[in-house]
């Protein structure tokens, strides 16, 4: 956790909250106040809910999730329940109550586990089971370790095999979270071999599911991951959310062929896939420099 003081994390938060702002610098404000941590934080990210910017509110929602904090489940239960935000914003809220994990949280999940979109239903369906999974672990199960620093909505599968693995992730039959088992398992075991079985995946299954392999082909940052990415992201018909993931991943691949990629979009007409665009290329400038931290707002 980063040491700041209370003025320091609003100072942080005024960035945050500036529309007039490039969204890059919003980036990188929201990403140090997820690293800080702390009620201050939360309160700074809990005002920007009411931006025009699909993708920002979508990250808020992200990084209020992996700060963990139950003291942010009352925002993300907020943005759930209201139905004039987006559905990748609804989504994002759902997914951070699970990885926050509070048993408080099973009621509200369970009311929108049927949602009519399919994303925020699907979504609160693998909250619950992560919530359920992280109950009834009376003894710690021999997981692989995850090399990244993320919580992810759901624990890697114990089996090694990747043709195993694989089958799992494209059994359209199984359950989603069995499937997301299979995926973060194939993310950890890092070979050229997962990564073509998470490439197939990423034009199979709902939205969802196609979304979060994008979003573990980025966590990998294998240049190998490139040609999926390039290919959906390029896909006008695929769904939006997909497509900002895609552009978001090869940001973080961050090579030049990448660059040259996210280019090409920055006049998308989908603003989400624009955005992370934009977002992404600054990532690849991050990956290339001498930075030593993404988000360090407070230099």
């Amino acid at each position: 956790m980063v040491i700041a003081t209370e003025a320091q994390i609003r100072s942080i938060g005024n960035v945050l909250n500036d529309t007039n702002r490039p969204l890059k610098e919003r980036f990188r404000a929201l990403f140090t106040l997820r690293n800080i941590g702390g009620d201050v934080s939360i309160d700074c990210i809990r005002s920007c809910f009411s931006d025009s910017s699909v993708l920002l509110k979508h990250e808020l929602a992200y990084c209020l999730g992996q700060m963990q904090d139950p003291r942010a489940n009352s925002i993300l239960i907020g943005i759930l329940e209201d139905t004039k935000q987006e559905p990748m914003v609804r989504h994002e809220a759902g997914e951070a109550l699970g990885a926050i994990g509070s048993p408080e949280s099973i009621e509200i999940l369970e009311k929108y586990k049927n949602d009519p979109i399919v994303e925020v239903a699907e979504t609160c369906q693998l909250a619950l089971d992560r919530i359920n999974w992280l109950e009834s672990q009376k003894e710690k199960e021999d997981l692989t370790d995850n090399p990244y620093d993320s919580v992810d909505p759901a624990p890697p599968s114990k089996e090694l095999n990747v043709e195993a693995l694989k089958k799992v992730l494209l059994d359209e039959n199984a359950s989603l979270f069995e499937r997301y088992r299979a995926m973060f398992s194939l993310r950890n075991i890092q070979t050229n071999a997962s990564i073509d079985a998470l490439g197939a995946a990423l034009k199979c299954g709902s939205a969802l599911f196609r979304h979060e392999i994008a979003f573990v082909l980025g966590q990998l940052q294998d240049r190998r991951a490139t040609m999926y990415l390039k290919e959906s992201l390029a896909d006008q018909h695929e769904n939006e959310m997909v497509r900002h993931e895609c552009a978001e991943a090869l940001g973080a691949i961050a090579t030049k062929e990448c660059t040259e990629i996210l280019n090409q979009y920055l006049s998308d007409s989908k603003r989400v896939v624009k955005e992370s665009c934009e977002v992404a290329l600054d990532m690849c400038e991050y990956e290339n420099s001498p930075e030593f931290q993404y988000a360090n707002a407070l230099n």
